[in-house]
């Protein structure tokens, strides 16, 4: 692995033929994002030709267009679908989703919950700002009750989406929340994602200031990124705190960890088994 460090390195994995700056808003945290997806990669030592990065639709579907690894640029809400075609085909493949709250949990909601059910052995990252944003900033299923968006201008009334205990009940063989404010918890939960066996999702809670947080309390893409220094904290302090102040936090870390086989790997064990094979 050659030792290259910060912008040196992130240039290393960027396809060099794509026309920068790239297309996030000033204060989004998608580039940074990017970028500790590239050191995972990188820190993981695998080449480019062992990765595959499958996206979907919205700002978080831009990343795959940047990165020099396999890429594929899906449908809206399908790139689940793409991805575990592309790791039962080729399962010694690391294939990593990413995708945003809109995209996995509402339009690809129940690809969301069978890819965990089945166990397949890809990495999701998805990408929560709250808000649908390069549409319009439409409420999605992770808009807090309460707040304002294009399609709820008095206030959401629904219940939104915990994106960790909705892949935890669907019995996702890894599962991690990390913001992109703690960024190098973030580069651990995606390096140990992409190691761990099975299906992994990593929810990371990125801001939107274009269209969530200017409708709501935050002035300043600043504000947001306090609010993630101050609101996000370690399960561990969490877990110790009373009904009433967890409801005003929200916990980070490691949920579920379990080393399960891969539906690809049980597939293959079963072919090799009907050829005769032990």
């Amino acid at each position: 692995m050659v030792d290259m460090k910060g912008t040196q390195l992130i240039h290393e994995y960027l396809r060099h033929n794509k026309k920068f700056p790239h297309v996030f808003c000033a204060g989004c945290g998608h580039g940074i994002v990017l970028g500790s997806l590239i050191r995972s990669i990188h820190g993981l030592g695998l080449s480019k030709d062992e990765v595959c990065v499958v996206a979907g639709i919205g700002c978080s579907g831009r990343l795959a267009a940047y990165v020099d690894f396999n890429t594929v640029h899906t449908t809206h809400g399908r790139a689940l679908t793409f991805a575990t075609g592309i790791k039962m085909a080729k399962p010694n493949m690391h294939v990593i989703v990413v995708m945003g709250d809109g995209d996995s949990m509402a339009i690809g909601g129940n690809h969301l919950i069978h890819a965990a059910r089945r166990n397949i052995g890809v990495t999701a990252l998805i990408l929560n700002n709250n808000i649908y944003g390069m549409t319009g900033g439409q409420c999605s299923p992770t808009t807090p009750a309460g707040s304002f968006s294009m399609t709820t201008p008095l206030g959401q009334m629904e219940q939104s989406f915990d994106c960790v205990e909705l892949c935890s009940a669907a019995k996702a063989n890894y599962v991690a929340r990390g913001t992109v404010f703690h960024v190098k918890k973030l580069d651990k939960m995606i390096m140990d994602g992409i190691s761990n066996p099975g299906f992994g999702v990593v929810e990371i809670l990125t801001p939107c200031h274009t269209q969530y947080g200017r409708k709501n309390k935050y002035r300043t893409p600043v504000d947001m990124y306090k609010m993630l220094k101050k609101d996000v904290i370690d399960i561990d302090r969490y877990e110790k705190l009373s009904e009433a102040d967890k409801a005003k936090k929200v916990p980070s870390g490691v949920f579920v960890q379990k080393d399960d086989s891969g539906l690809e790997e049980k597939f293959y064990q079963m072919a090799a088994k009907c050829q005769g094979g032990a």
